[in-house]
């Protein structure tokens, strides 16, 4: 009986070993699970901004109207546009204008649904997702790159110095491009391929971090990595929850190149001749974000919602970081910037890549926001920030000919 005894008890022993032990298991389980759910339940989200105030009354949307439309047919005469326009006050929407073909062979035309290439314009949205996440306390504006992405071999270079581009950096279209050691050009480069060859092939800085300001793709190719190491998601997922999703922008999206390549606007010479892909056209970050003028509206008016960021971030995102040499033009934290002696302040983003042509203009005082896009080459899309004028003191030049509605 003794024997009995002793045997059921050590049996008890273990069955409650066993027991413990599947609890931790379960645990450890259950908090991997946690960790893996972690991204989605953390991100920080973009806030809509809605029901801005004062509404406009309908005699200063058709004054406002009759001038941007004289000054829309001026730059683009007998309907020379290939692209998108918008002009908006307050979210309302004064202007805009689609014309032209998303895609010529198709004849397919340009509608406010059309999603064209935002070039780098890409930046300003890459931009406002890191800064999201370090709003949210998940990185810091001055961490040192190599604490996040490990085989990067510039150990001064913070989030700071690629949002303002003053990590010295090279553009990575140039050291992939003229020797064959480094990058062969018949492979398809991607974001951790330019981390890869710029710690394996000794690709060394432009010049000393932190010393003067040099745009440079690379930058904005490297936070989009630093995004995905963050989220555990890849760039076109977050973006898509940090931001388009959150502010209904149905209509933007992260180029994937296997997958979109033949169904997205291709973009053309200024002769209409179309411009193929190249091997760097699957980099993300820097570029490779389609959207509308909609959609664009919708997510400038959330850039200047009191949820965006604390004060003292959003105050940062603003200031110009490139003052080694006297200059009204400046380059913020993913937004440029130029400012007059006068105290006026214009800040906008423009973009070109291959032939798509992008502005995107910001009038904080006045709460109004300008878009033009084309995937026709052209210059005249930059000229929209002359419409500034019509809405506060913005000292721009016009062209000979032209005249101050």
């Amino acid at each position: 009986m003794k024997m009995i005894f002793i045997k059921k008890a050590n049996i008890l022993q273990l069955l409650f070993l066993l027991f413990v032990l599947s609890s931790c298991t379960k645990e450890k389980k259950k908090t991997a699970l946690s960790d893996a759910q972690l991204p989605k339940s953390t991100l920080p989200k973009m806030k809509p901004l809605t029901n801005e105030s004062p509404k406009l009354t309908a005699a200063y949307i058709e004054s406002k109207k009759r001038s941007i439309e004289a000054f829309y047919n001026r730059t683009w005469p007998n309907h020379s546009a290939n692209g998108s326009f918008l002009v908006a006050q307050n979210g309302q929407i004064l202007y805009e204008n689609y014309e032209g073909y998303a895609n010529f062979r198709e004849k397919r035309l340009i509608t406010s649904t059309t999603p064209l290439h935002l070039a780098s314009v890409s930046k300003v949205l890459t931009a406002t997702a890191v800064l999201k996440l370090i709003n949210a306390k998940r990185i810091d504006l001055d961490q040192k790159v190599n604490t996040i992405l490990k085989e990067f071999p510039f150990p001064d270079v913070t989030i700071k110095t690629l949002l303002n581009h003053r990590s010295g950096m090279r553009n990575y279209a140039y050291f992939t491009d003229r020797d064959k050691t480094v990058w062969d050009r018949h492979n398809r480069l991607t974001n951790q391929d330019i981390l890869t060859i710029m710690a394996t092939k000794n690709i060394g800085l432009e010049s000393k971090t932190d010393t003067r300001f040099s745009y440079c793709n690379t930058n904005y190719a490297m936070l989009a990595l630093i995004i995905e190491k963050i989220t555990k998601l890849s760039y076109k997922e977050a973006m898509k929850q940090i931001i388009f999703k959150p502010l209904g922008m149905n209509n933007t999206f992260v180029f994937d190149y296997d997958k979109d390549k033949d169904s997205i606007a291709p973009s053309y010479k200024g002769n209409g001749v179309e411009i193929g892909k190249d091997y760097l056209d699957a980099v993300y970050g820097d570029k490779n974000i389609y959207s509308t003028p909609r959609d664009l509206l919708k997510f400038d008016r959330a850039r200047n919602s009191p949820d965006f960021l604390t004060p003292k971030l959003f105050k940062q995102v603003f200031t110009g970081y490139s003052n080694e040499r006297k200059g009204e033009k400046n380059y913020g934290l993913g937004i440029r910037m130029i400012n007059w002696e006068t105290g006026q302040n214009f800040y906008f983003h423009n973009g070109w890549w291959h032939g798509n042509t992008s502005s995107y203009v910001t009038l904080q005082k006045e709460k109004v926001t300008i878009i033009a896009l084309s995937n026709k080459f052209t210059t005249r899309t930059y000229k929209v920030r002359k419409l500034a004028m019509l809405f506060g003191d913005y000292p721009f030049h016009l062209d000979k000919g032209e005249k101050e509605e």
